[in-house]
């Protein structure tokens, strides 16, 4: 694992990624975010971006704030994670973690910053 990259369970990936509750891996979807990138600087993550945690229903979320921990949440974001059993953290403190769980989860990793 590198800044830029993420590797999960032996494949790489070099952009941000969600892993979902049936073990599947798609790139993130940042385009529901990214009209706050003026606001807070870089695309941050925002509640439009969490709208499948309704429809997968996880135990638990992860969400990997990037290499030095510096993505963003929003508040209305942060609010809908509180929902959740959620644990946010720079993204190499929540891959082992997310690799090792045995709950239903979903985890959103970001690679960069």
């Amino acid at each position: 694992m590198r800044w830029g990259t993420v590797d999960l369970h032996g494949e790489v990936y070099d952009y941000d990624v969600v892993v979902h509750t049936d073990g599947t891996v798609t790139k993130r979807k940042k385009k529901r975010s990214k009209h706050l990138k003026g606001e807070y600087g870089h695309t941050p993550l925002s509640r439009g971006e969490l709208d499948l945690l309704i429809t997968e229903s996880p135990e638990v979320v992860y969400v990997g704030t990037g290499y030095e921990g510096a993505l963003p949440i929003t508040p209305d974001a942060r609010e809908m994670l509180d929902a959740y059993s959620a644990v946010v953290a720079p993204t190499p403190e929540i891959v082992p973690l997310a690799e090792a769980e045995k709950r239903r989860f979903v985890a959103i990793i970001h690679v960069t910053c």
